[in-house]
């Protein structure tokens, strides 16, 4: 399958979409998810075309796992978080729904479920945690 410069995720990086951006380097973006199933969940992706890990160059995915990394302690730091779980989904099948690569990062405590998904959040409180995010990269 061909990349689709018109998806979701190409959109927010040319800036045709707003997204509460979290942090960004030259390779890559994190931004909050809309629709979070944790507090702090946000989505990392390369800035560059590729539609998820099977079509990803080595590049591609170790400047995303560097950012990831950095984002799940950022995470951790600023919602006093026990752990972190990552999502990462490949194809249809796979349960990806937007073809752009991209990791969950989801800052977890004991005893908290996920929340179930598909449920749009509060963007006041989003906005709120993303700075609580920002501030831990400090």
């Amino acid at each position: 399958m061909a990349y689709d410069p018109d998806n979701i995720f190409a959109r927010i990086l040319r800036g045709e979409i707003p997204a509460t951006r979290v942090y960004e380097d030259e390779d890559t973006l994190a931004f909050m998810d809309i629709m979070p199933r944790a507090d702090g969940h946000l989505l990392v992706i390369p800035k560059t075309p590729c539609r998820n890990v099977l079509d990803a160059s080595p590049a591609q995915l170790a400047a995303v796992m560097n950012t990831v990394q950095k984002l799940s302690h950022a995470v951790m730091k600023a919602f006093d978080a026990q752990g972190v779980t990552l999502q990462q989904f490949n194809e249809a099948v796979g349960g990806q729904e937007v073809f752009h690569l991209h990791f969950h990062v989801l800052p977890r405590h004991e005893g908290i479920r996920l929340r179930p998904p598909g449920q749009m959040g509060d963007m006041a409180l989003i906005a709120e945690q993303a700075e609580k995010i920002r501030a831990a990269l400090d």
